[in-house]
């Protein structure tokens, strides 16, 4: 079954448009991929859509980014870019099989986990030039910078975090992207602040005894943060956040005797306790110090495959669909009449796709104190044995 080409198909019968040479096949299938990837999440949470998001932590990263589907070439070569798999994550939230809170608001997750920044007042001192300097940081293992969702589709390569193998700090990442996590400050011989941090990229050849992160100096948006003279490797302007120390050449010198102060983010490593999903970004503390599953729900968000065999569960929706590119072209070539005539027969479509989603949904009877799942009441009946 191709699914694509039927809906190609219906759409052509409501536009009235049965020749290629009137509007192409391919342009066609460009109405529906926006429709079916932008509209049809946003219009109706269909229960089909919602599943569950899984994934392994990696030690000593606190912060993980909502992944990202790789590019995709559709026929007529079009080219679809990177978008989010998920429309968003829900309750319940799971920590090898552990059920841990889960906030989507900033304020009471902070509150719980408080974002103290530890310094060294005097980590290292300036001997009248940039450096290279050795600096231990305070607290460690640190937790790393991070680089947000809309950094990573600015790399143009789905790789979270970044990974750097030619000893170069990628420059196409906004400033806006970047939360750096450890900081090296000290002032200069003008009187003012020279400020060195972490990028959230990492070197690629990365273990879980050594992780190091590449060091900039911080700048103005839209892309103001700069690499540091000497390049990067493990013996220079790299933070080690396992480890605790960091060899950094700063963009200014030094005085002699002026104090060097380290700042970073700490929290005792473990079992992961509570769960922030907040700009597209999972945020868990405390971080993990091994590899845990983490599971929650989640709503995904529809894959341009209509011309696979992966589309046919969404085979009902067809005519849904087709009324919905077709309702774009007709905005789009201004053909209102033909717009408002069919108007409510794609409601109707939108109402029908709904009801199989809303008979799932209202078959889930809602929660009270008296309506436990059996064997589950405030604890786990297993091993208790029978009467």
């Amino acid at each position: 079954m191709n699914l694509l080409s039927d809906i190609i198909t219906y759409v052509r019968r409501i536009i009235k448009s049965p020749s290629n040479a009137q509007i192409t096949d391919n342009l066609i299938i460009d109405y529906i991929n926006r429709f079916w990837l932008l509209d049809v999440d946003a219009r109706v949470q269909l229960f089909d859509l919602k599943t569950k998001y899984q994934f392994q932590t990696t030690p000593g990263i606190a912060d993980y980014n909502m992944p990202l589907y790789n590019v995709q070439t559709q026929p007529g070569a079009q080219t679809i870019g990177s978008f989010p798999v998920y429309q968003g994550f829900m309750q319940a939230c799971y920590a090898n099989g552990i059920q841990v809170p889960f906030y989507t608001q900033r304020d009471p997750f902070w509150n719980l986990w408080p974002n103290y920044l530890q310094f060294d007042a005097e980590a290292a001192v300036g001997d009248g030039t940039a450096g290279p300097y050795y600096i231990p940081i305070p607290y460690f293992p640190a937790i790393p910078g991070h680089i947000d969702i809309t950094g990573i589709i600015a790399t143009g390569n789905n790789q979270d975090p970044p990974l750097v193998t030619n000893g170069n700090l990628i420059p196409t990442i906004p400033t806006t992207s970047v939360y750096s996590a450890v900081y090296f400050t000290a002032v200069g011989a003008n009187g003012q602040n020279v400020v060195v941090a972490d990028s959230g990229q990492f070197l690629s050849n990365n273990t879980d005894e050594n992780l190091y992160g590449l060091l900039m100096e911080p700048g103005s948006a839209p892309y103001g943060n700069t690499a540091l003279v000497g390049g990067y490797s493990t013996t220079l302007n790299t933070v080690n956040y396992t480890q605790g120390y960091a060899n950094v050449t700063f963009p200014a010198a030094i005085p002699t005797g002026t104090p060097i102060q380290a700042q970073c983010y700490f929290y005792e490593q473990g079992l992961p306790r509570a769960l922030l999903f907040y700009n597209n970004c999972i945020t868990m503390r405390p971080p993990p110090n091994t590899q845990y599953l983490i599971e929650m729900d989640a709503y995904l968000t529809p894959a341009a495959f209509l011309n696979t065999g992966s589309a046919i569960p969404f085979g009902y929706m067809s005519e849904y669909l087709a009324r919905g590119a077709a309702r774009k072209i007709l905005a789009d070539t201004g053909d209102m009449e033909q717009f408002q005539f069919y108007e409510p027969l794609f409601r109707e479509q939108e109402i029908l796709v709904w009801k199989r989603s809303q008979r799932q949904f209202t078959s889930t009877r809602t929660g009270t104190i008296f309506s436990e799942i059996q064997g589950q009441s405030g604890y786990n009946n297993l091993g208790q044995g029978s009467v």
